[in-house]
């Protein structure tokens, strides 16, 4: 089969949850025999046409005019998906799904469209207006959680599939937690961008009440964004800034390496989809104290592999991760339960389900009520 899939961003530039995840779906599909074309805007100093692990990077010039380089950007994409005749378009999320509807009206190609976290619950302004449209034409409707699939049912009546992201559990066999020559004192770990919808600054609130009481406690922040002086500045204010690191960007297979050093994952956004990096966590066995929005509450059950707390609450993440610290035999439980529910994730189930996708997209009268992967 083959497949364009649209995306606005790509590795390696862009390392976020839907960047990622696209990437992989790309390699995996290609693994088993697909043509895959990844169609996205272009980054400086990348090849505006590649070749990667498989399948093809289409990279395309996106002018920063506002509303107008949007445009322009679509009608490319457009232009390119003609070019390719794929058999089916998969558009990444709302947005990059009005290409995917006009090469439809034009080409008569079939496409699914996946919706993937702030395209569904902090759309803009333009999104709101198309979305309608958009996700009645589609051939097949995806969501990542079923909290996200009932925000879209606000939208449309259609059948909606519920599919997460899916994960490469071979990267994370027999990786052990805590290695000998990271053994003293507790780490945290923070992993996302830093910008205000991450809520880091609650966490770094949270981490004056845990240092009161651990004082040998440590916080670990990887990634970057325009929030990072600022939080700087905020840890020097409390005078906690001796027990935080920040460690900026990283690239994302390196972002192991930090899960292995550390003894709780802590994620306190404000809005979320299905993170990708709570599934990575979870491969390692972390605990995870993360905040109760998008499809976080679908995957982490209180007292099993970790809680769930009120975003923009620095005094549960503080109650929540210092009863952890104080409970050896909970964590060790909680590292059993993650590395065994983590399976479900498991990229050869979710490409299974993904393929049945496409080939009832592409049925004259599709089945639209055997693919449900709910979590």
């Amino acid at each position: 089969m083959k497949i364009a899939i649209i995306v606005n961003l790509f590795p390696p530039v862009w390392l976020a949850g839907t960047e990622i995840a696209t990437y992989q779906i790309a390699e995996q599909l290609a693994k088993r025999g697909h043509e895959i074309h990844v169609i996205t805007s272009h980054d400086k100093g990348l090849p505006n046409f590649d070749k990667e692990n498989g399948f093809y990077i289409h990279r395309l010039a996106w002018s920063k005019i506002r509303i107008i380089g949007v445009i322009i950007f679509w009608l490319k994409i457009f232009f390119t998906v003609r070019k390719i005749n794929p058999d089916i378009v998969h558009a990444q999320d709302l947005s990059t799904g009005i290409p995917a509807y006009i090469s439809k009206i034009i080409l008569k190609m079939p496409y699914i469209i996946w919706g993937r976290g702030s395209d569904v619950y902090l759309p803009d302004g333009f999104l709101r207006i198309t979305r309608g449209a958009v996700l009645r034409n589609a051939n097949a409707i995806l969501a990542l959680t079923k909290d996200m699939r009932k925000k879209m049912r606000e939208i449309t009546s259609r059948e909606i599939f519920v599919i997460p992201n899916g994960i490469d559990l071979e990267e994370f066999k027999g990786v052990p937690i805590k290695p000998d020559e990271y053994s003293t004192g507790k780490t945290i770990l923070f992993v996302g961008s830093l910008y205000p919808i991450k809520g880091v600054e609650y966490l770094l609130i949270a981490m004056k009440k845990i240092h009161e009481e651990a004082p040998d406690t440590r916080l670990i922040i990887v990634g970057d964004g325009g929030e990072r002086e600022k939080l700087e500045a905020l840890t020097t204010q409390m005078g906690i800034q001796n027990s935080i690191q920040f460690v900026g960007r990283v690239p994302h297979k390196n972002v192991l390496n930090f899960m292995q050093r550390a003894d709780i994952f802590v994620l306190p956004s404000l809005s979320e989809g299905l993170p990708n990096v709570i599934i990575e966590a979870m491969a390692c066995g972390l605990p995870i104290v993360a905040s109760r929005v998008g499809g976080i509450p679908d995957i982490i059950k209180d007292g099993v592999n970790g809680y769930v707390v009120d975003p923009g609450r620095p005094d549960q993440i503080a109650n929540k991760v210092l009863m952890l610290l104080n409970n050896n035999e909970l964590v060790k439980q909680i590292n059993i339960n993650n590395r065994r529910m983590v399976e479900i994730f498991e990229w050869g189930n979710i490409i299974n389900k993904l393929e049945e996708i496409y080939n009832s997209a592409l049925a004259p009268f599709p089945d639209h009520h055997s693919h449900n992967f709910c979590i």
